[in-house]
């Protein structure tokens, strides 16, 4: 008779999906970082319950000091949000304009010269590099209080990070309408007219809108080192510790650039 007993010993290989050393590697990892977080939140001793114990205290300080704003102060921070925003969209306006020519030279697939390509990109990761506060400083140091400080810093932080953004879409376009007007005795000056234009300019758009959206917000915090704009009266105010006034600041400020943000997000959805 045939040997009817199962054999047990022929049940299928399994094989695990994951390898056992990428576990370990991704368990070490993880280690590693939460070590590393115990750590930082022990070196600056920021634990929970310092976060806890404050909460009344922040809550008092809401209701008690900041309620009800002085909202006849509302004028005198009208002028202050319109010359804010009036920075932002200056500064904004002048890097646009200088780092569109500029971020052709740190592209690839334009500038091909290695040496001046990599000397364009490095003097751009240099801008990145410097806060805009530090900017904010130097040139209150040089033009004084005021707001043409804050546009200058404003400018230079926002040519960085716009030529960074541009020139990064530009060595991802399509190659191909490029070579077709090289291969038909196109210049540099045509490659980019009729190549590179049409391809990036809803970018551009999108990503200097983008910027407008930083810089406006930026230009608040440059106001504490004498940069211009609402920062400045906000900083007089909490001196004073005429916390009312503080209130309306606060609450213009809040609105103005949720609108911003609103206004922005919707034309930037519509160019992508």
């Amino acid at each position: 008779m045939p040997n009817l007993e199962k054999n047990h010993d022929s049940a299928p290989t399994r094989y695990p999906l994951t390898p056992k050393g990428f576990k370990w590697y991704i368990g070490s990892v993880l280690l590693a970082v939460l070590g590393l977080y115990v750590l930082s939140a022990y070196q600056t001793q920021a634990f929970p319950d310092r976060v806890i114990e404050g909460l009344p205290i922040m809550f008092y300080f809401v209701v008690e000091d900041l309620w009800p704003p002085n909202w006849g102060y509302l004028p005198r921070v009208a002028m202050s949000l319109l010359e804010t925003w009036n920075m932002a969209l200056f500064s904004t306006t002048l890097a646009a304009v200088a780092a569109l020519p500029l971020s052709f030279l740190a592209a690839s697939n334009i500038n091909k010269n290695p040496l001046f390509y990599q000397a364009i990109r490095n003097a751009f990761n240099l801008l990145r590099t410097i806060p805009e506060i530090i900017l904010a400083v130097v040139f209150v140091a040089l033009v004084s209080i005021g707001a043409v400080s804050g546009i200058l810093a404003l400018t230079v932080f926002s040519l960085g990070i716009l030529a960074k953004l541009i020139s990064e879409t530009i060595e991802a376009i399509d190659p191909g309408p490029l070579e077709a007007v090289r291969a038909s005795g196109g210049n540099v000056f045509q490659v980019i007219t009729y190549g590179v234009m049409p391809q990036i300019l809803p970018q551009f758009a999108s990503y200097t809108l983008y910027v407008l959206e930083i810089n406006v917000k930026a230009s608040v915090v440059l106001g504490f080192v004498g940069a211009g704009g609402i920062g400045i009266i906000l900083r007089q105010q909490l001196n004073m510790f005429n916390y009312d006034n503080v209130a309306t600041i606060i609450f213009m400020t809040f609105l103005t650039i949720t609108i911003i943000d609103l206004v922005s997000n919707r034309v930037r959805e519509r160019l992508e």
